[in-house]
């Protein structure tokens, strides 16, 4: 049934979902990947279509931007619309030195300073963790692609502009590859529903080094991470 979000109609989405944040993106990620995409929705320019890949049925819905984006998309597509499994794809900022613009991040785990965390389980420290299959079957594919990639934690932001270098520092320091907002609030909605996630990033920038790929590479870039995450959903 539609709800105040998504104005699709029951069987519109796949099992499986692709989730960027942008909804141009989705848009893009459709109409390259998918054969015969469909709009399902675009309530508030959040943009969701349907298709197939390799025989495959497959969608794509933006989550918007930020945590709490996120977890009214994530759970309405769980709770409404059967979804199982969702992969988020999108844009990174690196951390680690080592991590360079271009390369596919492969959460294993989500750090967060987000006080949603806080509320899942009273009294405890929760770990925001992927679906294991999801996160195997990622990783198979890039190696088995020759993709430039990594795999380790992610931290998510509750701010995008933010000036806390010591947060930064022991971050790194404990091998924190890279900077989003949205992964730790998916993987846990996942585990709460029951559901398959995974978080797979393109590194768009660097914010010690003070790189970046131009406004026109964020969107024509994602075909690694595109790939990846389909491996991890069908291979």
């Amino acid at each position: 049934m539609p709800t105040a979000h998504i104005s699709a109609q029951p069987g519109d989405f796949a099992p499986s979902v692709l989730m960027p944040g942008d909804p141009r993106r989705a848009r893009r990620i459709a109409e390259t990947f998918f054969d015969s995409p469909r709009l399902v929705t675009e309530v508030r320019g959040i943009e969701g279509w349907t298709g197939t890949w390799n025989g495959h049925d497959i969608s794509v819905m933006a989550s918007g931007m930020g945590m709490p984006s996120m977890s009214i998309y994530a759970t309405e597509l769980i709770r409404f619309y059967g979804v199982k499994r969702l992969v988020r794809v999108g844009t990174a900022g690196g951390m680690a030195n080592e991590v360079q613009l271009g390369e596919v991040v492969i959460a294993n785990a989500a750090h967060t300073d987000s006080s949603m965390a806080d509320f899942r389980v009273p009294g405890v420290r929760f770990s925001a963790v992927p679906s294991y299959d999801l996160l195997e079957r990622a990783v198979a594919t890039a190696r088995s692609k020759g993709l430039a990639h990594r795999v380790g934690p992610l931290f998510s932001s509750d701010t995008f502009y933010s000036d806390r270098p010591e947060q930064t520092k022991g971050l790194i320091e404990h091998h924190t590859l890279a900077v989003e907002m949205e992964a730790a609030a998916l993987y846990g909605i996942a585990m709460r529903e029951g559901v398959e996630a995974l978080a797979v990033c393109n590194i768009s920038d660097h914010i010690i080094r003070g790189e970046e790929m131009s406004s026109d590479e964020r969107e024509t870039r994602f075909g690694p991470m595109v790939e990846v995450a389909l491996g991890a959903l069908f291979s």
